[in-house]
């Protein structure tokens, strides 16, 4: 049995580390995927119970060096990230006070800064000792710890190359120091590195700062989600209120809700009246106006009335907790193209290293022969600009702030791979009933021959009763104005895209539409049959009864088109996407429905799974298809598409088998989540491009002997944190 855990991981501090937890994961027995991403610090493991455990998974963690231990699939805090920034903050103004007298001293090695004066101890070699040993082994003292475990790993990570540079500065002054301490003189300063080593640490703490407070600022979308739960909750028992926890809260409870409080669980009005604020949860900016047998939902505000709600799930199962928990999966999972990044961080230190080594050698051996601080300075350079931190963060980030920009809509991604994937589809594949058009459609003609009216809807009510479907619903709503009580029924079969078959009495009733008939060759009287034909032209569903085998009679419902479908396909069509309609419904109503909102190209009277063969052969052709539904007769084509979307407003089957849910009732914020797609790659691009670029610029750069090693660190960590500034932009996102 496959099961997933939720982890955090503490010590990660480039895309190598990610890299390394995910291989040696991966290899323990029973693991079936893992992924970390370095911006939240959580992974996600699946494994096989009765070949691993989480202890197991966590332990081998522990064990490469960093630490680790099991979430709950709902938990977020942010304390430790606040601990870590507080830690952050310390060391670095601690390392910044050392450094500073040797930043000061560097003023005695420029001829045109003779105008500064420099304290005599500033510059000598035993007080720069003394300020840099505490920055270098106790302020620095992670780096080396970091760097030793991975190396017995038989890995690199950046903390590999700042012990290497740093190091070889530090150790290399602390040489010349001690060789020269008798015959130091003031007059003549000997040139050492203990400022590049201190300045180097500085700024790469400094660094690691910035890049904390902007990367908490990423997680602020899932934040606002958490915020909107409630911990208590008013309990009404026996005309007596009481504070209760939400968890404590299980169906059937009674909660008293008053105007100004957030709902606590999910549930449905039994006494009052009010409007709701469902924007935090739907994007939906209109209040909702709630009355009795509404259902609310955790987290949407209660405005105005007093309201009794009796809870209909426990605080795990809420829409809200349902929405954190997609949210959270697809911050935490990676977009395909971050992949392209792990293997080049996999090889990127081995191959920084070798090149810090032809370095050296080159400026020892040949541009300045003999010179062992040229050539170590240029190499501790090398060493430090090249730092893969950006290339690691290029991808997590974007898929973050994207994702958490998509939930404020509305719109949730299942995972990373999916906000990706979005984008790129040309094909988009629309449901017409609940989807297109409302779903709530009205009966508008009834024709019967056997029965007279009254009779006749007795009948149809009871069997249609049965059903879930909207055309039912919509028959059932017209025969309760004249039975308000049918009749039973029994030996229900459902017909998925056709109707259904029952027995009331010692009646055998079937209702269906007329592709059932044509399909089992049963004929109607012609007098029907040009009935049906005028209704279908006019855009209505048909059904059609018969009772014991002889025809009955025809009831047609119309189905109001949405009033945002036609903004939103000329919006799709705008964006260069082909639009197409699959139903089950007849081809005169589909063809009225595509002519009102702009669809040409339509398939009608297909059945579910014929929907997910015909999308099955489009993509066999190479197109890369979106499937928008809301039905359970959606679900396998929802499952087979690229993208599955499935409107919240459906049902839980068609949701379940969606790649992403849009919780908003328009087909707007469809087109809203192909922007936001879209726009997340192309931030993610520009990430990669900056990354690239910066090493490809710099390490050359560093290698001539253009850029002083504490100049390196500066850029290094500036490349960093502008990647991250960069990913917030996707906060702002125009639509």
């Amino acid at each position: 049995m496959i099961e997933t855990a939720h982890i955090e991981v503490k010590g990660m501090h480039c895309a190598a580390c990610t890299t390394r937890i995910e291989k040696s994961v991966s290899k323990i027995d029973g693991v079936t995927d893992i992924m970390v991403n370095l911006t939240t610090e959580k992974g996600r493991v699946s494994y096989e119970k009765n070949r691993t455990s989480v202890s197991e998974i966590i332990q081998r963690i522990n064990k490469i060096g960093f630490e680790a231990k099991e979430i709950s699939k709902n938990n977020l805090s942010d304390r430790n990230k606040y601990k870590e920034i507080r830690r952050l903050q310390w060391k670095f103004i601690l390392s910044a006070l050392l450094t500073l007298p040797m930043a000061w001293a560097m003023f005695a090695h420029f001829h045109w800064a003779s105008f500064v004066r420099v304290p005599e101890l500033f510059v000598h070699p035993l007080f720069q000792f003394a300020l840099t040993i505490p920055i270098q082994f106790f302020i620095g003292a992670e780096f080396y710890d970091r760097a030793w475990k991975a190396i017995r790993n038989r890995s690199a990570n950046m903390d590999v190359l700042v012990v290497l540079s740093t190091s070889a500065a530090f150790f290399y002054s602390h040489y010349l120091t001690f060789t020269t301490v008798k015959t130091y003189n003031p007059a003549q300063p000997v040139d050492l590195f203990y400022e590049t080593s201190a300045f180097i640490i500085t700024f790469i703490l400094l660094g690691k700062l910035l890049e904390a407070k902007t990367k908490l600022r990423t997680s602020e979308a899932i934040k606002k989600l958490y915020q909107l739960q409630m911990k208590t909750a008013t309990l009404y028992v026996n005309g007596k209120e009481s504070n209760i926890q939400v968890e404590e809260i299980v169906p059937g409870d009674i909660i008293v809700l008053k105007p100004g409080e957030k709902v606590p669980i999910d549930g449905q009005v039994i006494d009052g009246h009010s409007v709701m604020d469902e924007s935090l949860l739907t994007g939906e900016s209109i209040p909702v106006e709630k009355s009795i047998g509404h259902e609310v939902y955790a987290g949407t505000i209660n405005q105005n009335g007093l309201l009794k709600i009796r809870a209909t799930k426990r605080i795990s199962e809420t829409a809200l907790s349902q929405i954190i928990r997609i949210v959270e999966e697809a911050q935490a999972s990676k977009a395909p193209i971050q992949y392209i990044a792990d293997h080049i961080t996999a090889l990127f230190v081995p191959i920084v290293v070798v090149i810090a080594a032809v370095t050296f050698a080159v400026w020892y051996a040949l541009f300045q022969p003999g010179d062992l601080r040229e050539a170590l300075e240029k190499t501790i350079t090398v060493l430090i600009i090249a730092c893969p931190c950006a290339l690691g963060l290029a991808t997590p980030t974007s898929v973050m702030v994207g994702s958490g920009r998509a939930a404020q809509l509305g719109i949730l991604f299942k995972e990373g791979r999916f906000l990706e994937l979005l984008g790129k589809n040309k094909i988009i594949v629309f449901d017409k009933t609940g989807t297109i058009t409302k779903g709530e459609p009205q009966v508008t003609d009834i024709y019967s021959e056997l029965l007279n009216i009254e009779a006749f809807l007795e009948v149809i009510g009871a069997v249609e009763n049965t059903s879930d479907h909207p055309i039912a619903k919509a028959i059932v709503q017209r025969a309760i104005i004249d039975i308000p009580i049918f009749p039973s029924v029994s030996q229900v079969l459902s017909m998925p895209g056709y109707g259904v078959k029952a027995t009331v009495g010692n009646q055998k009733i079937i209702i269906a539409s007329p592709v059932y008939y044509k399909r089992k060759d049963i004929l109607i009287p012609s007098k029907a049959a040009d009935l049906v034909t005028k209704l279908e032209q006019e855009g209505k569903s048909v059904m059609i009864a018969f009772i014991d085998s002889r025809f009955a009679g025809i009831i047609a419902v119309a189905d109001e088109i949405k009033s945002t479908s036609v903004e939103a396909v000329s919006r799709l069509k705008g964006l260069g996407l082909e639009v197409i309609m699959l139903t089950g419904d007849n081809r005169n109503t589909a063809m009225a429905v595509g002519k009102k909102v702009g669809i040409h190209k339509l398939r009608a009277e297909v059945m579910p799974q014929q929907k997910a063969e015909i999308i099955q052969s489009m993509q066999q052709k190479g197109n890369k298809i979106i499937m928008v539904g809301d039905g359970i007769n959606d679900a396998p084509a929802l499952a087979v598409a690229h993208v599955g979307i499935a409107l919240g407003t459906g049902s839980d089957v068609a949701i379940e088998s969606a790649d992403m849910t849009i919780m908003k009732d328009d087909l707007n914020r469809v087109v809203d989540a192909i922007l936001i797609s879209r726009k997340t790659m192309t931030n993610i691009k520009q990430n990669f491009l900056w990354a690239f670029l910066y090493n490809i610029m710099m390490i050359p750069l560093a290698m001539l002997g253009y850029l002083a090693p504490w100049i390196a660190a500066a850029a290094m960590a500036f490349s960093s944190v502008s990647v991250v500034l960069n990913s917030l932009r996707l906060k702002k996102i125009k639509l």
